[in-house]
């Protein structure tokens, strides 16, 4: 087996304009929005992606048969434009691999004669956030106000970098002579966060030129948020039990 395996299931020349990035990561925001993406527009898969730098491991599919872990690209071919999406199970194990599937990405890209590449993910703030915001990221200081016409707030003041491929693909793509853009909305982090994604969905939307049916979205949204009630409730239950052990302490 290679380091890495690209195998489109078409021969045909497809094209697209734009590809979406939406791998796995924080609060698989990214993620969320990309298989929605997919599932609304009925995209088909044109590509499938095999590595050593995926975990050794193999999944475990209904009925029992198993297969390697793999990332894929969808296509979907639109009136005006035809998007490519980049989605799967996993990210590298190891920092060269990041960067060589990174470059594996931006090759089929390159074929698929891409001109902009979004990124996609979760800003991990470490606290539920009633109104989480969508910040955003540039390779190309002329997009800035696109991106922010489109509602993110662009990231700068915040600490730190974007890691993995959403901010490997901004920087690498720059160099492939294709724009780039990364969407991240705020989450908590250690959860999965379909409300930060129903987020970034709007933004991107907007910058896309296309109308995506968000019910589904809005759905998941909805049950998480009853959950996350109840674990409020049990926490503030925890402390205030917590408070009263201690002041049974004093005197």
């Amino acid at each position: 087996m290679d380091d890495i395996e690209i195998e489109f299931d078409t021969d045909d020349g497809v094209k697209a304009d734009v590809l979406i990035e939406g791998l796995p990561g924080i609060g698989q925001v990214g993620k969320l929005v990309v298989e929605h993406l997919i599932q609304e527009l009925k995209a088909e898969r044109i590509v499938e992606i095999t590595s050593i730098f995926f975990p050794p491991q193999v999944l475990i599919e209904p009925g029992g048969v198993v297969r390697l872990p793999n990332n894929e690209v969808y296509l979907w071919k639109g009136k005006e434009q035809s998007i490519a999406f980049l989605v799967g199970d996993y990210q590298s194990t190891s920092n060269e691999g990041h960067y060589l599937l990174c470059e594996a990405y931006l090759d089929v890209a390159e074929e698929l004669g891409v001109r902009r590449v979004y990124t996609l993910g979760g800003y991990g703030v470490g606290q539920i956030v009633d109104e989480p915001r969508v910040l955003g990221a540039v390779n190309d200081r002329e997009l800035v106000p696109e991106i922010t016409a489109a509602g993110a707030v662009m990231t700068g003041d915040e600490p730190g970098g974007i890691v993995g491929a959403s901010g490997l693909l901004l920087g690498l793509a720059k160099r492939h002579g294709i724009e780039g853009v990364c969407l991240m909305g705020e989450t908590p982090g250690y959860l999965v966060d379909p409300k930060s994604a129903a987020g970034v969905l709007a933004v991107l939307s907007r910058l896309l030129g296309i109308r995506i049916d968000q019910a589904r979205l809005a759905e998941h949204a909805g049950e998480m948020e009853k959950i996350l009630e109840k674990y409020q409730e049990k926490y503030q239950e925890i402390e205030k039990d917590r408070e009263e052990e201690s002041l049974n302490y004093i005197g």
